[in-house]
């Protein structure tokens, strides 16, 4: 039965019931694809290829009987969000991350499965603790202490799906697991597409926080300040600070943050924070600075601070799915419904078009 899935596409495309009956020119009423959600009737073939083109999905799609679901979304972000909103949220992430499955099903091998880190280090008692785990992270990821490059390149890699949706500006992102029968559960990190580099990759530390950190005696607050000072010190590791910056200064000018920038790919906010976090800055200098920015307007997310970074895109599934094509492991309609991009668009990105 096609219940299950038809709702959730219908959801991903924010179409009511009688936006549907009207996508399908009357076909069949609202009533009945109300039925048909409910898996109280099922639609004949013309129905279903209608209903597949208006929804922008396969018919494969919705007659697939692979059972997936979203569990654990937390719209930390967003407590203004309405049900409807998280619907369709919901929805999109379960669509793209079944294409993504799909895909990694069709190459054997090239899936990699999540891993959580099982040390005490990440039980976190005291928000202070995150500090300690950010360390450990990445040691146990062999990252070192250099800034990291594409934050969500690293945790596609690890396993975790990175999908950027077009959200509510004051959300800043979510994390969810995938559930599926006889296989492991998948973590997904959702990031506003709307945002600039720099708050997209603190909104991906801050969910990596909320997928590895374990909190014990926490309120919800202290548990959110946990998951900042995490991110801070992922994104900023404390040698290379201190490396960069000296162990005590009296003062730092907007312009050696701004330099700074480039290199942790954050914003100047997060670096003035961490300063203060690591005890580089005394608490009368760090109030002067604060002040200064605040003045420039550059502590919000309309900040038209220098060096803003464009969006980290994830491009794990594109690129598996070029070569995929490149292989003749998949054929180009195949890829293309995958990415849900037309031929076209497929072939120019084969072709390197506009690169």
């Amino acid at each position: 039965m096609i219940g299950n899935r038809l709702k959730r596409a219908r959801d991903a495309a924010g179409m009511s019931l009688r936006d549907l009956e009207a996508a399908i020119q009357g076909q069949v009423s609202a009533q009945a694809i109300g039925k048909y959600e409910r898996d109280e009737m099922m639609p004949g073939s013309t129905v279903l290829f209608a209903l597949a083109r208006a929804l922008n999905v396969a018919p494969e799609y919705l007659l697939s009987e692979r059972a997936i679901e979203l569990t654990g979304v937390d719209f930390r972000k967003a407590p203004q969000a309405g049900a409807k909103e998280e619907r369709l949220v919901e929805a999109r992430v379960l669509d793209q991350v079944e294409r993504y499955l799909e895909l990694e099903d069709l190459m054997p091998g090239v899936d990699e499965a999540w891993l959580a880190p099982s040390g005490v280090e990440f039980d976190i008692h005291c928000i202070e603790d995150a500090e300690q785990a950010a360390e450990s992270l990445r040691r146990i990821w062999s990252l070192g202490i250099d800034p990291i490059p594409i934050l969500a390149e690293i945790l596609e890699d690890k396993g975790v799906k990175v999908i950027a949706l077009d959200l509510p500006e004051k959300v800043s992102g979510s994390k969810a697991f995938v559930t599926r029968p006889h296989a492991y559960d998948v973590p997904v990190i959702v990031v506003n597409q709307r945002h600039n580099g720099e708050r997209q990759r603190f909104t991906l530390a801050h969910e990596l926080a909320h997928l590895v950190l374990r909190f014990s005696g926490l309120d919800d607050a202290d548990q959110e300040k946990a998951a900042d000072r995490f991110a801070g010190a992922f994104l900023m590791a404390q040698d290379m600070m201190h490396r960069l910056l000296g162990a005590h200064r009296t003062s730092i000018s907007l312009g050696e943050l701004v330099e700074l920038k480039k290199l942790f790919k954050v914003s100047v906010a997060a670096l003035v924070v961490r300063c203060a976090q690591l005890g580089v800055l005394p608490k009368g200098a760090y109030g002067r600075l604060w002040g200064q920015i605040r003045a420039l307007g550059w502590n919000g997310p309309d900040s038209n601070e220098p060096n803003k970074f464009p969006p980290e895109v994830p491009q794990r599934m594109e690129r598996m799915c070029l070569r995929a094509v490149a292989e003749n492991a998949l054929s180009e309609s195949k890829a293309a419904e995958l990415l849900k991009i037309s031929v076209r668009e497929l072939d120019r990105r084969l072709m390197a078009q506009g690169v």
